[in-house]
């Protein structure tokens, strides 16, 4: 099998630190600002749970309720993740 190998720094989630950014992960949607990651988790700053998006296009959640205080999220548990918000 051929592979395509190529280092990028600040990539992935890193390259988002400071942006607001949502979360799909197993169970919820999670969006907020991105303010630290680690080998285990990701730091979200005025996080909400996203309960309904609505259309992906639109600029508003359908349902999305804010968290208390800094709100951390496992990255095991993210499959997907961008800036949609």
């Amino acid at each position: 099998m051929k592979k395509i190998v190529q280092e990028v720094e600040n990539e992935g989630l890193m390259a988002l630190l400071g942006e607001k950014v949502t979360l799909f992960c197993l169970n919820y949607i999670y969006t907020g600002k991105l303010m630290g990651v680690n080998e285990s988790c990701v730091l979200l700053e005025d996080a909400a749970i996203v309960y309904e998006t609505g259309p992906l296009t639109d600029t508003k959640w359908q349902d999305a309720q804010a968290l208390p205080g800094n709100w951390y999220v496992q990255i095991a548990a993210i499959e997907a993740f961008g800036l949609l918000k």
